[in-house]
């Protein structure tokens, strides 16, 4: 079986429905259990025998750097490119290609991904594909490329983001890709283009093979707040313990709290808190709070609390998302909302 030892991951992305949690750090570095999202996904290249990865960066590049390192605490190499404006996945790519090695991993970075990518190597050498594409069964595919697969794993047909009319098939993608290089001739120089909506197309139509190989590992996309609570709840159902302390309340799984936080009282339920809060008397149910807030004597429901926010008693909060520094006063009430 042939090795491959090199990705690149797309990490330029804005991701604009999560702001305001997006207005103070890159979308791939969004915690989840006080580790940025991003680390799930390099660990489990990491650990399927990738030995060097190169970071396609555009917005706020200098932070994905600090938060991410050089990979020398899993024994890889973690190199950066940096892009002016967005180029699609393949744009980004042709930037690179000149760096690339004959067969090689691309993955978009703005997804939690803890996953075994051995086995979709090994499926790609093996039926001998252009580009072996991860796919996913979701409950609502029209957000995504939808793949329809053969019986020998061969995909058949591929479209993106289909109407609700469309839809033939659960199976998406999943944005974690094994590529041969000679493909990278098809995509136009210094212009955006997208491997979903330009090349698979375009491969396909010239006869090429496109294998799908379903994911075996947690894997959320992370497009919008209720997808990073998601991500956060899977991540803490796997974990099972944390280093933080539950002082008297009650809980119901899966639940997090991180290091140097407790929580006194009051009851937490599928729900994450992150290092250093302090949380007493309060109801946190189906959220994730960042680190560094205080909250006490408040209901916290299906929301997302930003770095250091402050939560005085009396108030209520709902659906909403909190960006950093928020500081509400004694008996808000909030529903449905972004602040700022």
């Amino acid at each position: 079986m042939g090795k491959v030892r090199q990705a690149v991951i797309m990490v330029g992305g804005q991701g604009t429905r999560l702001r305001p949690l997006t207005e103070t750090r890159p979308k791939p570095i969004l915690p989840v259990l006080d580790r940025p999202c991003l680390s799930y996904l390099i660990e489990s290249f990491a650990r399927g025998g990738i030995e060097e990865v190169i970071l396609a960066c555009g917005y706020r590049s200098d932070q994905m750097v600090e938060a991410i390192g050089d990979g020398s605490d899993l024994g890889i190499d973690i190199e950066y490119s940096y892009e002016d404006e967005p180029m699609g996945t393949g744009g980004a790519i042709k930037l690179l290609e000149g760096r690339l090695d004959d067969t090689f991993v691309a993955a978009n970075g703005d997804v939690f991904a803890d996953i075994d990518l051995s086995e979709q190597v090994a499926e790609h050498f093996r039926s001998g594909a252009a580009v072996t594409i991860s796919l996913t069964p979701v409950g609502n595919p029209t957000e995504f490329g939808t793949a329809r697969i053969g019986d020998d794993g061969r995909i058949t047909e591929f479209k993106e983001k289909p109407k609700p009319e469309e839809v033939f098939s659960n199976l998406i993608n999943a944005g974690v890709y094994v590529v041969e290089r000679r493909v990278m001739a098809l995509v136009p120089e210094g212009k955006p283009y997208d491997f979903s909506k330009d090349l698979f197309p375009l491969l396909m139509g010239r006869g090429e093979r496109l294998q799908g190989h379903t994911l075996k590992g947690a894997w959320r996309d992370v497009g919008r707040p209720s997808d990073l609570i998601g991500a956060n709840l899977v991540a803490a159902t796997k974990a099972g313990s944390f280093p933080g302390v539950i002082d008297g309340a009650e809980t119901e799984a899966p639940v997090y709290v991180g290091k140097g936080s407790r929580v006194v009282g009051g009851s937490l339920s599928g729900s994450v808190v992150m290092a250093s809060c302090g949380v007493s008397g309060s109801n946190i149910r189906g959220s994730i709070v960042f680190p560094g807030c205080d909250v006490e004597g408040s209901d916290i429901i299906d929301s997302v609390l930003g770095e250091g926010c402050v939560v005085p008693p009396g108030c209520v909060i709902k659906g909403c998302v909190l960006g950093d520094g928020t500081m509400l006063e004694r008996g808000t009430i909030l529903d449905g909302v972004r602040v700022p």
